[in-house]
């Protein structure tokens, strides 16, 4: 496909000071069971070509299914003519070092193929999944996903880039409800489609699935007879995946560079942090550590090059508690003078890049579970998200968790049910007092990040330890 896209390159006819193509093929599927029975059994395909053409100092896109000269020829004058028409209305002018040439590729790790099982042996263990979690009669409903993405994509432009990328992405879910009367509650795998990963169907038949999948509906059923969550000021411990919404919401959209610009106000709304923050602001406390970091083995949203070939690095966009560094591709640095990353992405062949996360990770600590917990004489501890709400600045939140226990004296004790908390972004993250070690380190995603218009939705990765906050306000009540 390279020397393909690199022929109708050269073929184009365009006055354009610079002109990039981006092919991408996707084959996606969707395999879902409740209560037993098939509930889905979907695939698809989709491939085009995006072009862009930089002319004027702007750019224009124009994206066609028909990957060919002519096809490509029209896409290209339809960009040109746009790139032409938004110069008139000059707000920046875009250099050519925003599409730097880069030659490389990426390929995800994959152990176990996804054809390595077929169709129906995929099915028949989201059915077991389904029945094994009823270990009760009082769990009144199951559920089961696997999702599968492969995805190439293959970049050229005019002044020299090739670029090849291939990933195999998984993501599943599996969760019970529970019911005794008007109480009800459910308790899924880490929250909704939060198992999300780089890889194969590895990360489908995991060594512990039938452990947590007995586990998953025993904690359902022990929500039933749980106390509510107090509402109190406490100390709140929170697990790695409840920590995926945490750096999401609080961390990873209140920084990118379009946002702070104004750019996404319309739609997805701005960001508290100003540009003259960035080298400045006391984000949260000398613990906090958040990289921008594309290069982990497996996790959701890792890559070499963006969507418009720059090379992707692991960089700190808080360090000690500062910010450093906004999420923002090189298109948007040009613009603001901030500091950014390789993050210009998009969600398919018919959709422009833009500023996006890919992996925001916080880092660990020195702490073992053991000891953080030990360390902790009243306090409660938080799992899996179940609800999220968050202002359009990313400035005031409150999250909902399926499942939370009581730290008393230095131990877990009681089950929670219908644990909440609230803040506001910088106190909450001025209260980080632990941060867990290395084995307390775990990465999760979701391919449903949304932003831009015409939407976009977006695989991101989240890795972190378990974390701890100082004076949090806790509450209960369902969501």
């Amino acid at each position: 496909m390279i020397s393909e896209l690199s022929h109708f390159l050269n073929a184009i006819d365009v006055p354009a000071d610079w002109v990039g193509l981006r092919a991408t093929k996707e084959a996606a599927t969707t395999r879902s069971v409740r209560d037993g029975i098939p509930e889905t059994n979907g695939s698809s395909l989709t491939q085009g070509v995006m072009v862009e053409v930089l002319a004027n100092g702007q750019i224009g896109y124009a994206a066609t299914n028909l990957i060919t000269l002519e096809g490509i020829q029209a896409a290209a004058q339809k960009a040109y003519r746009q790139a032409i028409a938004a110069s008139e209305w000059n707000i920046y002018s875009t250099p050519i070092s925003a599409r730097p040439k880069v030659v490389g590729q990426y390929v995800s790790p994959l152990m176990k193929p996804f054809d390595a099982l077929s169709p129906g042996e995929i099915n028949d263990i989201l059915i077991k999944i389904t029945r094994e979690l009823k270990v009760s009669d009082q769990i009144v409903q199951t559920s089961a996903t696997a999702l599968t993405t492969e995805t190439e994509t293959w970049f050229v432009s005019t002044n020299g880039s090739e670029v090849y990328q291939h990933f195999f992405r998984i993501g599943t879910d599996y969760s019970a409800t529970a019911q005794e009367g008007a109480i009800v509650q459910r308790r899924s795998n880490n929250g909704w489609l939060a198992s999300c990963y780089q890889g194969g169907l590895e990360y489908f038949i995991t060594p512990d699935l039938w452990a947590r999948v007995q586990q998953i509906g025993t904690q359902a059923i022990e929500l039933l007879t749980a106390e509510d969550c107090p509402n109190e000021t406490t100390t709140l411990v929170l697990a790695p995946d409840q920590m995926l919404l945490q750096i999401h919401e609080s961390v990873g959209h209140p920084l990118e560079l379009d946002r702070i610009l104004g750019d996404e106000r319309n739609y997805a709304g701005g960001s508290f942090v100003k540009l003259q923050d960035f080298g400045n602001l006391v984000y949260g406390s000398p613990l906090m550590n958040i990289t921008f970091d594309p290069t982990v083995s497996g996790e959701f949203a890792s890559y070499s090059f963006d969507d418009t070939g720059a090379p992707a690095s692991r960089e700190y966009l808080i360090k000690e508690g500062v910010l450093q560094r906004g999420v923002g591709s090189l298109e948007s640095q040009a613009r603001t003078g901030v500091k950014g990353v390789a993050c210009a992405r998009a969600s398919s062949w018919n959709r422009p890049p833009i500023d996006r996360m890919a992996n925001l990770n916080l880092e660990p600590g020195d702490q073992s579970f053991e000891e953080i917990i030990a360390g902790i004489d009243r306090g409660i501890y938080m799992e899996s998200n179940r609800s999220w709400s968050i202002d359009d600045q990313r400035h005031k939140f409150q999250f909902s968790c399926e499942y939370a226990k009581r730290i008393e004296n230095g131990k877990l004790t009681k089950t929670l049910r219908n644990p909440n908390y609230r803040s506001i972004t910088p106190q909450f993250w001025s209260g980080l007092i632990a941060v867990g070690d290395r084995s307390t380190w775990q990465m999760y995603g979701t391919p449903m990040c949304g932003k831009g218009e015409p939407n976009q939705a977006i695989t991101v990765g989240h890795g972190s330890p378990i974390a701890v906050f100082a004076n949090i306000e806790v509450f209960g009540g369902g969501a």
